[in-house]
């Protein structure tokens, strides 16, 4: 059930607004607040999912309500009561954050629309919060292995500073969920995380894909078409196998880092860009510019930090987190009920060579489970889990 709650000094006009919403749909739980003062209370201490505030109150005015209510509970949409004379900070309260204003006397249509409007947008809000909490989880780094707490002690250093990270290590061992994790714990997380494979992009395209092309730059271009930094804006690029990008491609990322500027293929145009980025390989990128691969200068330019993540050989006393990270969430997938692993079948899989690495033991365990016994033993691992 919606709550509701009104701001409003003038008990006439408090009273018309609590019956229009109340009569209107009783499903709306509505309450009062005779000043702005009140109101705050009442929004620490209670959930709202609406706030309608007047914006001219003795004791506390509706734009200090408004201010304050978005440092509160920011998540809470909230419509400003405008009387004639208040038009002008009406419209200024936006910028601040309302959702939107309406006029005295209320006109019923427009009330009634906003308020939809605005309980559909907390909706949303929500809604979104939990989908990223769910992206969050997705990307959940295991372990408490030496290498994997130095690996978060960076990363909660690193995060909220718009340092460009290169992140090393074999394939599998979980270079994406560094990246995740320094978007998602740094100051440009509401923005886009956009993830290029440069490794799986033709040579030939890769430049239209992270710059963007204007129709008729080349055969099949039918349209102008933004790039990947472009969609990147306010938020962070994550290059990942950014040692098989070609050198002219390499170039341009290089005048993108040096000043913050992109051109599209086919065009002289310049587009200012504010993207943090950040990349992986498992490459030796020294090796590769030792062998006129790589640019040594774009290496420099991005391995301010560097984070190496270790091979799952390295980590082996995080298998059996590991294991039991997996089998939850592989049962959890497949709806079917949690599969233990004895102390046995596990010492067994810490002693495996996992060339692999993470990637290959999540297969082995989804493996066992489908595969093993209701409780997975040293046998299921000899049968089932063979190299």
């Amino acid at each position: 059930m919606p709550k509701i709650l009104v701001i409003e000094d003038e008990a006439a006009i408090r009273r018309v607004l609590v019956k229009i919403l109340s009569e209107e749909n009783d499903t709306y739980q509505v309450e009062e607040a005779e000043d702005g003062l009140v109101g705050i209370e009442k929004i620490k201490n209670d959930d709202f999912d609406l706030i309608l505030c007047d914006i001219k109150m003795p004791k506390m005015d509706g734009v200090e309500v408004l201010e304050a209510t978005k440092k509160i509970k920011p998540e809470i949409p909230m419509v400003m009561i405008s009387g004639h004379g208040d038009l002008d900070t009406a419209v200024n309260t936006m910028r601040l954050g309302a959702f939107d204003y309406i006029s005295k006397p209320p006109d019923l249509n427009r009330l009634l629309n906003t308020v939809r409007n605005a309980l559909d947008r907390k909706e949303l809000v929500v809604e979104n919060k939990i989908l990223k909490k769910k992206v969050s989880k997705k990307y959940e780094m295991i372990g408490e292995s030496e290498g994997i707490s130095q690996i978060k002690e960076i990363i909660d250093k690193v995060a909220p500073t718009d340092a460009r990270v290169l992140i090393t290590g074999p394939n599998g061992t979980g270079k994406e969920l560094v990246a995740h994790w320094l978007h998602e714990k740094s100051d440009r997380a509401k923005g886009n995380l956009i993830e290029v494979n440069c490794a799986a992009i033709p040579s030939e395209l890769i430049e239209s894909e992270l710059f963007g092309h204007v129709k008729g730059a080349f055969t099949s271009a039918n349209k102008d078409r933004a790039g990947k930094f472009e969609a990147a804006n306010g938020g962070t690029i994550f290059l990942d196998e950014i040692g098989d990008m070609s050198l002219s491609a390499q170039a341009k990322v290089l005048r993108a880092l040096q000043e913050s500027r992109i051109q599209r293929v086919g065009s002289d145009k310049d587009i200012k860009v504010n993207v943090r980025v950040i990349a992986a390989t498992n490459k030796d990128l020294k090796k590769e510019i030792e062998e006129g691969n790589f640019r040594e200068d774009l290496y420099h330019r991005l391995a301010v930090i560097l984070v190496k993540v270790p091979a799952l050989n390295e980590r082996r006393d995080d298998i059996p987190l590991l294991i039991k990270h997996f089998s939850f969430k592989i049962s959890n997938e497949q709806g079917t009920v949690e599969k233990k692993f004895t102390e046995k079948a596990i010492k067994l899989l810490q002693e495996y060579d996992w060339t692999g690495n993470i990637r290959e033991l999540r297969n082995v365990v989804e493996r066992l489970i489908i595969l093993g016994g209701a409780e997975v033993s040293e046998l299921d691992v000899k049968l089932f889990a063979s190299k």
